[in-house]
C-alpha cells in the first residue's frame, strides 16, 4: 500500500531542496535580473530537471548509474567548480543593462540555451544522488516503484513552485532597480557564483 503522504512530503522536499541558496541559484537570480523572467525561470528549470533526474536515481534505486557518477564524482566537480569560477567573473565584471530599456528591445538570451545550460552545470553535482538517498531513508521511502515515482513528482513540482516564486519575486523588483544596484547586484553575485 502507497503511503497517502509521501506526495507531500516530496512536494516539501523539493521545494526545501530548491530554495537552498548557492551558486545555482544566485546565477538564476542574476539572469532574472539582466534578462527577465522567462530567462531565469527556464534556468530554474533547469536545475528542476537536474534535480528530479537525480532524485530518481537515488529513489528507484538505480546503482549502476549511482556507481558510474561516483568514479567520475571528481572530473565532473572539477569541470562544474571551473565553470562557476567563469561565469562568477564573468558576472561581476558585467555591466548591467537598465532593466527598462532592456524590456523595449535589447536581445535575450534563448530559452532553450538558459534552460539547458543550467541543467548541465546543476548535472556536474552527481553528490547530489547520495543527498536524496540519505532524505529518502530519513524520511521512511520504503516502498516500490510506484511510490517512488509519487515522491519523485512531488519533489519535482515542489521544486518547479519554488523556481516560480523566486523568478516572479525577482522579476517584480527587477524594473524598480537602478543601474548602481544592479551593478552591485552582479558583484555580490558573481561572488557568491564564483
Amino acid at each position: 500500500m502507497i503511503d497517502p503522504g509521501i506526495f507531500g512530503r516530496g512536494l516539501v522536499l523539493g521545494f526545501t531542496i530548491a530554495a537552498t541558496v548557492g551558486p545555482i541559484t544566485m546565477l538564476t537570480i542574476r539572469r532574472t535580473l539582466a534578462s527577465g523572467w522567462a530567462v531565469g525561470f527556464a534556468s530554474g528549470l533547469g536545475v528542476a530537471t537536474a534535480d528530479t533526474m537525480y532524485a530518481a536515481v537515488a529513489a528507484f534505486g538505480i546503482t549502476a548509474v549511482t556507481d558510474l557518477l561516483g568514479s567520475i564524482v571528481r572530473p565532473l566537480a572539477l569541470v562544474g567548480g571551473a565553470f562557476l569560477v567563469y561565469l562568477g567573473i564573468r558576472t561581476m565584471r558585467s555591466v548591467p543593462i537598465d532593466p527598462k530599456a532592456a524590456d523595449a528591445g535589447a536581445p535575450r538570451p534563448s530559452l532553450i540555451g538558459a534552460y539547458f545550460s543550467i541543467l548541465g552545470l546543476t548535472l556536474t553535482n552527481p553528490l547530489t544522488i547520495l543527498s536524496f538517498a540519505a532524505l529518502f531513508v530519513v524520511l521512511g521511502v520504503r516502498g516500490g516503484p510506484v511510490e517512488a515515482g509519487v515522491l519523485v513528482l512531488g519533489m519535482a513540482i515542489g521544486s518547479i513552485c519554488w523556481w516560480i516564486l523566486l523568478t516572479v519575486a525577482v522579476s517584480f523588483v527587477r524594473t524598480r532597480l537602478t543601474v548602481p544596484a544592479l551593478r552591485w547586484a552582479n558583484v555580490i553575485s558573481g561572488f557568491v557564483i564564483a
